[in-house]
């Protein structure tokens, strides 16, 4: 099983910010921004971001 320490996920690096729930390196999918552990936390259309 993988670390989810890893920067990568699902082959995608992590290169959003970081989890403001875990502190983990967020991915980028699409217009969304997903943690390994929380899934999607931000979307482009959050307007609080």
């Amino acid at each position: 099983m993988a670390d989810p320490s890893e920067s990568t996920h699902g082959g995608t690096e992590t290169s959003g910010p970081a989890c403001p729930l875990c502190e983990a390196g967020m991915y980028k999918r699409h217009c969304k921004y997903v943690c390994p552990h929380h899934g999607v936390v931000y979307d482009c259309s959050d307007p609080f971001r």
